[in-house]
């Protein structure tokens, strides 16, 4: 492994054991073994690689996510049954990945945000919109349906992790999300 890889590890080892502020320079070059210097060589700053990392920890939850949604239910299993199933999955992912999710509000909140770190997240997400219409719906044509589906299913995720993180015992289920839709649907569609 070379020193980005080791330092792209070891970053990813930091954001889960001191968080995104937490984490210095010396903390990352430590963790990779390597020196200082080589976190501006190879990502120009601290931020950069912190989140890279942290990119790269949130593209491998969607997929280890993709796999856990695999399992396929009956043919005639209801569409809201099998809606309600998936979000029930994405909700028992957020255990194994806690510290991911704590980090990633950690890292967007942060108020001095550069431009070009902003962008790189703006990207992630945008990709994440894509990846959560698919997973969810199939849709993967780029259309304005699949990017509106995205975004509500982002909404949705992101919503759900914050009241999972803050209160996992009130945090909505699968079923609650599905019961919480139809409401609002019959409101706002009547």
């Amino acid at each position: 492994m070379g020193n980005k890889e080791s330092l792209l590890a070891g970053a990813k080892r930091c954001l889960y054991e001191k968080g995104y502020a937490r984490t210095t320079v010396r903390d990352l070059a430590s963790a990779a073994n390597v020196s200082m210097a080589a976190i501006g060589y190879h990502f120009g700053s601290r931020e950069a690689l912190l989140n890279t990392a942290l990119i790269e920890a949130n593209e491998e939850w969607g997929e280890a996510l993709a796999k856990t949604l695999q399992v396929e239910t009956p043919p005639d299993t209801p569409p809201a049954e099998r809606f309600a199933l998936i979000w029930q999955r994405v909700i028992e992912s957020f255990g194994e990945h806690r510290r991911m999710w704590a980090v990633s509000f950690e890292a967007c909140s942060q108020p001095d945000l550069d431009e070009n770190v902003r962008t790189q997240l703006a990207n992630a997400l945008e990709q994440a919109r894509h990846g959560l219409a698919n997973l969810f719906q199939g849709l993967d044509d780029g259309s304005a349906e699949a990017r509106a589906v995205g975004t509500v299913h982002q909404a949705l995720l992101s919503g759900v992790m914050l009241q999972w993180l803050i209160d996992p015992g009130h945090a909505p289920s699968g079923t609650d999300v599905v019961h919480g839709l139809r409401l609002i649907a019959q409101e706002v569609l009547d």
